[in-house]
């Protein structure tokens, strides 16, 4: 069990490398989205690994790093300073940054904070404008958060996924505490990256779905072709809107080729 300190608590963070010993890989940092954890990124980690030195980490109140210590615990600049101490203790100094959903903003903000940083960001499923979740905290509040990721998971998981694979994903985000999910709603939907987005300047990878429920608006893409026009962009033929978990090896496999066009040596 692997933990690095932060101001209020620790995280929880793994480290996976089957790159050749004789050399020095660069690292890649993954940071999950709302009610994940590590495990989110199992399937991507196979591919990554042999060529990366691959961080993940729970974020805070997630998984098995420390609770939240109160509502107002999160805010953008916290969670960028984590992934900064991570990168800065743990991936020698610099890292490609991959974020997924809401983890992807954390991503942005980190390139725009510390470009120093980031090589390269790639964004799975990001969306652009704050979320406003509805009556989500609501269900949590009264149901419980498992019952809220099962209800919430056909639009985000697709048609494709399998029985057992819809259940583990209900299970792992649905182990996510109530006080976590009351914290990072506030935080999460008041966060408005689209208008500072144009300050990233390192490579992008923006990935996503072609569904039309709840994934990429039109208006999100044409956002990021505006705002991020070195950005590659890849829409998957896929149904589900969150597509590092209904496609994981096809998303590892393009965000290698990215990493290849964008990685020193």
């Amino acid at each position: 069990m692997s933990y690095i300190d932060i101001s209020n608590g620790k995280l929880f963070y793994e480290i996976d490398d089957y790159t050749d010993p004789w050399t020095t890989p660069q690292t890649v940092l993954l940071i999950h989205g709302f009610t994940e954890s590590t495990p989110a990124w199992r399937a991507w980690v196979p591919h990554l690994a042999r060529r990366y030195r691959v961080i993940r980490f729970d974020q805070q109140g997630f998984g098995q790093s420390s609770a939240v210590p109160h509502v107002d615990a999160f805010s953008t600049q916290n969670f960028v300073e984590h992934a900064a101490k991570i990168i800065t203790e743990l991936g020698g100094g610099s890292a490609h940054v991959m974020g997924a959903k809401s983890g992807g903003l954390v991503a942005i903000e980190l390139a725009r904070l510390k470009p120093a940083l980031v090589k390269s960001i790639t964004l799975a499923s990001v969306p652009l404008a704050p979320p406003q979740p509805g009556g989500w905290l609501q269900h949590m509040e009264t149901h419980g958060v498992k019952s809220w990721a099962r209800e919430t998971m056909p639009p985000r998981l697709g048609t494709r996924m399998p029985k057992e694979g819809f259940e583990w994903w209900v299970n792992l985000m649905g182990a996510t505490r109530i006080e976590t999910a009351r914290a990072y709603m506030r935080w999460v939907s008041s966060i408005d990256v689209g208008q500072t987005l144009g300050q990233v300047k390192c490579p992008a990878l923006v990935l996503t779905t072609e569904t039309p429920r709840r994934g990429y608006s039109r208006s999100d893409i044409d956002i990021y072709r505006e705002k991020l026009p070195q950005a590659q962009i890849v829409a998957l033929p896929v149904d589900g809107y969150h597509v590092g978990a209904t496609d994981p090896d096809e998303c590892a496999r393009i965000a290698l080729a990215f990493l290849a066009r964008h990685s020193d040596g």
